[in-house]
Order: C-alpha cells, then structure tokens, then sequence
C-alpha cells in the first residue's frame, strides 16, 4: 500500500565556519524562513524543519502552502530522499517521481534525442523504456527534425517543450510538484495541461506547493500550512484556507 509517514521530522542546516554571535546578529536582520540557532556544539543551525508529523495514504492529493521561506522546498525534497531527516523518521511506501526540476540533467551540447535519454534516465526509466516511448515524446514535443539538433540552438521554449514531454511520461506511484508546470504558447499549453492532469489522476498520492489558492482548491483534498518550518494547520482546503488566505 502506498503511504508516506512523517514522524517529528527536523531538517537543520549547519552554518560552517562563521561566528555564531555575529553571524546572528546579521541575520536577524533580514527575513528567513527557518529558525536561528545553535547545536549541541556551538554552531550555528538554520532549522528549516522542526517537528513535522503527518501521514499521507493513497488518494491524498496534498496542498503545501506559505510564505517564501516557511519549509515549503524542504519538505518536497525530504520526501523526495534529496534530504534526510536530522532528527525524527520519514518512511515512505511507493514509487516516487519529482517534477520540481523538470530541467535537471538536460545538457545544451547535447542534442533533443539525447537530452530525452538524459532526462529519463535521471527519472529512472531504462534505456528500453525510453526507446519504447521516443516517437510519442518526439511527436508530443512538437520539435520535427529539431530533435537532432543541440538544444543550444532551442529557443527557451523549445526546451521546456522536450523537458516537459520527457519528464511526464512517468507514472509514478506518488508524484511531487513545486506549482503547476506552465510550458509553451497557447496552443501546447493545452495540451500540456491535459497531459499533466491525466499523469495527476494516475498517480496514487500528490503533494504540490503552491500559492495558487484556485489551484490548490481545484486539485487537493487536504492542505499543509507550513510557516517557520512548523505545521500551522493541516486539515481540509474549506478549513485551512481561509485561516492562510483570507475570507
């Protein structure tokens, strides 16, 4: 069964070489989303996460909202295993696939073609995967014969076109969004927004941040309001958004 279980989950980042009292005082000055502290030893620590708790099960489509800086980015990456926990488990059952970097891996040098075999192999997928779904990526990119030509010569959007129909192939079990992905002119994005929605209704657990409160109320069931690297609230969209958004 798919599951993802959180319990007192601490994220802390030590802070090497620097003086814990001046380094404070400096910061203290501006906004930071995690908490100023110190370790057993003296050093200083950002703590991006404290504490956290949940369980997410199969059906869950969960929403991460906050300020910039409240965890949001650092929850996303402790599910996703980039980081692991300082104090506290995480257990997670299921296959599991990011699009918060759907650029991550392409190479410019590198040719369309090649970049797909990048990518995917970076999302897991075997050489004989990808071979068995390049034409439908081709095709589903729009690029023709620009698929053998470095993806320096793309244009910006030309790029996202391949990242996008490369890294939504994949049907994994629980799939992480930083926002919704928004690529190309008008009329990919249609189409690109079918594609995403129908990767969204197969996969067993969703967990997208976003500032969006239209998103969030048409695609999740449950919203986590993180602030400070703290749960806030976590409960359903009708109760959860109004205390974050406002009536």
């Amino acid at each position: 069964m798919v599951s993802i279980v959180f319990e007192q989950a601490t994220v802390d980042f030590p802070i090497y070489n620097a003086d814990a009292r001046s380094l404070k005082k400096r910061l203290i000055r501006v906004a930071t989303g995690g908490q100023i502290g110190a370790n057993e030893d003296g050093r200083v620590i950002i703590r991006s996460l404290e504490n956290v708790s949940f369980t997410f099960h199969d059906g869950d489509r969960v929403g991460l909202i906050g300020h910039n800086g409240a965890g949001k980015s650092t929850l996303l990456r402790l599910l996703s295993g980039v980081y692991e926990p300082t104090s506290g488990t995480r257990a997670v059952t299921g296959e599991i696939a990011s699009l918060i970097d759907i650029s991550l891996g392409i190479d410019p040098e590198a040719t369309g073609r090649e970049n797909i075999y990048l990518r995917g192999g970076l999302l897991g997928l075997m050489r004989k995967e990808i071979d068995a779904q390049i034409d439908e990526i081709i095709d589903f990119s729009e690029l023709g014969d620009f698929i053998d030509m470095p993806l320096r010569t793309y244009s910006t959007g030309m790029q996202l076109r391949v990242a996008f129909a490369v890294s939504t192939i994949v049907r994994p079990q629980i799939l992480l969004m930083d926002e919704w992905l928004s690529v190309g002119d008008a009329g990919f994005q249609e189409r690109a927004e079918k594609r995403l929605n129908d990767l969204v209704q197969s996969t067993n657990i969703l967990v997208i941040a976003s500032h969006s409160r239209d998103l969030i109320s048409k695609v999740c069931n449950r919203l986590i309001w993180l602030e400070h690297g703290k749960i806030m609230m976590d409960g359903a969209p009708d109760d959860v958004a109004p205390h974050y958004f406002g009536n």
